[in-house]
Order: C-alpha cells, then sequence, then structure tokens
C-alpha cells in the first residue's frame, strides 16, 4: 500500500504496520481533474467534521460523503487515502478506495461507491472484493455503498446548508440549547425563540443544531414544522 504526502512524497506502508497514524498529513491520491463532457462531475465539499475540504469523484461520492459528515460517529474523513497493489489469482490488480472513515470508537472504516446497476456487475465486484477481504482481515470495516434513502439524503443534503458555524446566530443557538424542550415541533420551537432575535434567523439555529447532532427527528420524513425534535443522547 502507498499513501500520498504531497505531490512528490509517497511512502510504502506494509498491512501488517497500517494504522490510522500513516494517514495523518497524507492527501488524496489523485488530484481532482474537471474536463468538457465527462460523465461525473467532481468537486470539493467544505466538511464540518474535517474543517476543510474533501473532493469526491461523482454526485453519489457527495451524497456518501455527506452523510459521512452528518454522521456524529464519524471523526475523521479522507478521500483517496491509498493506492493499493495485490496479487489475486496470479494477475497484479491495483486500487484506489474512495473514502477512509474514522470512527469515534477507533475502528476504521473503508468505503467504495458504485452505482447500483455496475455493482452488480461481475468484474466489478470481483475488483471490489478483493481490497474488502484485506481491510477486513486487517480488523477494519468495508463497504461497497450504492445509495440511500431518497428522503434521508434529501433532508441531510438540506441541513448541510447549516454546517458552518459562521452561517448562525451564535446566541440564538444557546439559547435554543436552553429553551427547546423534548417534544418540541420545530414550529414551536420558532416560537419560542422569537422574542431573543430576527425571525429569519431563529430556524438556521434549530437547524444547524439537527446538523451538529444535538437534536434528532424523524428524517424518512420531509422536514417541516411539524417536526418533532428528539434530544440526543
Amino acid at each position: 500500500m502507498w499513501i500520498r504526502y504531497g505531490e512528490d512524497e509517497v511512502r510504502e506502508v506494509s498491512f501488517e504496520q497500517l494504522g490510522q497514524r500513516h494517514f495523518e498529513g497524507s492527501v488524496p491520491w489523485r488530484a481532482m481533474r474537471s474536463r468538457r463532457g465527462q460523465a461525473h462531475l467532481p468537486g470539493s465539499y467544505w466538511s464540518s467534521t474535517m474543517g476543510g475540504q474533501v473532493v469526491f469523484e461523482s454526485q453519489l461520492e457527495l451524497a456518501r460523503l455527506l452523510l459521512a459528515d452528518f454522521d456524529p460517529d464519524v471523526v475523521g474523513i479522507r478521500a483517496q487515502p491509498c493506492w493499493m497493489r495485490h496479487r489475486v489469482k496470479g494477475r497484479v490488480r491495483r486500487h484506489v478506495p474512495d473514502f477512509l472513515l474514522t470512527l469515534r470508537s477507533g475502528l476504521v472504516r473503508v468505503v467504495n461507491v458504485k452505482p447500483a446497476d455496475r455493482a452488480k456487475d461481475p468484474k466489478v465486484r470481483e475488483a471490489l472484493a478483493w481490497p474488502g477481504e484485506l481491510f477486513t482481515a486487517h480488523g477494519w470495516l468495508y463497504e461497497v455503498w450504492s445509495g440511500g434513502e431518497p428522503m434521508v439524503l434529501k433532508n441531510v443534503r438540506f441541513l448541510a446548508g447549516y454546517r458552518r458555524p459562521w452561517v448562525v446566530d451564535g446566541d440564538l443557538v444557546e439559547r435554543a440549547c436552553e429553551l427547546v424542550r423534548e417534544g418540541d415541533e420545530l414550529a414551536l420551537a420558532e416560537r419560542r425563540l422569537c422574542s431573543f432575535g430576527e425571525c429569519e434567523d431563529v430556524r438556521p439555529a434549530l437547524l444547524s443544531l439537527l446538523w451538529r447532532g444535538y437534536w434528532t427527528t424523524d428524517l424518512t420524513r420531509p422536514l417541516s414544522g411539524r417536526s418533532v425534535l428528539r434530544r440526543c443522547t
């Protein structure tokens, strides 16, 4: 396995020695490129988990990245963390995983993102299987992700608009933590807070707390004033 730390700095690390520490200060394996007419839409995303940009190479990757950034159990996100080479059935195979997620528990999850129709292709399944076998044998988690619940993704994408602390009123956020009660509907929570700030600033403060995991609500339904807020434990 090879990990890149800069344009001209690459280090080889054996699976036997591999640990989270080897990814500190690393950069994505590939440089992000855009060209006219390409099928995928790559870009970079400001991650609240990382406090900086994380690259993605498709909109499906961006969807998985949003879910990782929203997940309170994820404390680290790295895109294209390494380059792998391994002999499989007499043939040398090469692979760059899409994401490496560090979990609060100390575990690591390696994620590959593939559209459902491609993931069913036997050649693609084979190409994704051997990295999973290596990571699993190393004690890490492995996931091939092809999409999630559409309404959940829509809601998380919406909440991501409030992930940056500087776009919301910090004083209102603190007031909301004090005044909003378990089981309040979002509209009721807004009414509680409107006497402490501009009404147009109240909802962003509440939605920011939903993004941060201070509260939760049923994201399988459209977010609305009727959404019930539950305090996360």
